[in-house]
């Protein structure tokens, strides 16, 4: 099979509507970042990003080989943003963990649909996981305060949220969503500070809001076929 009959493969229960959609949402954020004279490795990171969420949502495995790529690259426009708390949560725990989803997600993909089981959380799950990361969203806000992080508190709920979100991805659970929503709020927010300041990523700031759109767009998806 060549590289043309696997994107194909890829695509095969995907509506008209996502088909023509999804293209152009990629093909308008290589316009935007080309014309504002965006850092290539900042446009290389956006289109890596929003083909992860893209086929994440769409629940197929090879998402994990894409947002590789595209954590590599985000890892190294973190680091000259001095946006710390983004660099380590990329370098650290969504490099390892795209590994572990690899695995996990082929344990549990089904080859009628081509997309892996979805699941939700109990009530006292959701209960116990959103008090830990409330608890270590503030103690992580103290200590990248005691660094040169260009915003601490922001940084940090993306961190911590982040982990907690992708942990939940792996767990192929819906509630993932509802935490991605406002990580890619905050996340946004983050990176038009930088933008203001002077960094040369505009492409940053699209992706993060392709991510809440798509974000959103999969929580109404999942729903239906959770419920």
């Amino acid at each position: 099979m060549n590289f043309i009959e696997i994107v194909k493969k890829e695509f095969d229960n995907f509506s008209i509507s996502e088909k023509i959609l999804f293209p152009l949402i990629i093909m308008f954020t290589i316009i935007i970042s080309f014309v504002m004279k965006d850092s290539k490795i900042a446009l290389i990171s956006a289109v890596c990003g929003i083909s992860y969420t893209l086929l994440a949502g769409k629940g197929r495995v090879s998402c994990y080989f894409i947002g590789i790529i595209g954590t590599l690259c985000y890892c190294y426009i973190s680091l000259i943003n001095a946006l710390y708390g983004q660099l380590i949560l990329y370098a650290l725990y969504y490099f390892p963990m795209a590994l572990i989803g690899i695995y996990q997600w082929k344990k549990h993909f089904k080859k009628d649909t081509r997309e892996i089981e979805k699941t939700k959380l109990s009530y006292k799950e959701r209960i116990i996981y959103l008090f830990c990361a409330v608890f270590a969203w503030v103690i992580t806000s103290f200590l990248l305060m005691k660094t040169a992080d260009l915003k601490p508190v922001m940084d940090s709920f993306a961190l911590v949220f982040s982990v907690l979100g992708q942990y939940l991805t792996v767990k192929r659970c819906i509630e993932q969503w509802y935490i991605w929503t406002f990580v890619n709020i905050i996340s946004m927010i983050m990176w038009i500070y930088a933008y203001i300041d002077g960094s040369n990523c505009f492409a940053t700031i699209l992706m993060w809001a392709v991510y809440l759109v798509l974000g959103l767009y999969f929580l109404v998806k999942w729903k239906k076929e959770v419920n």
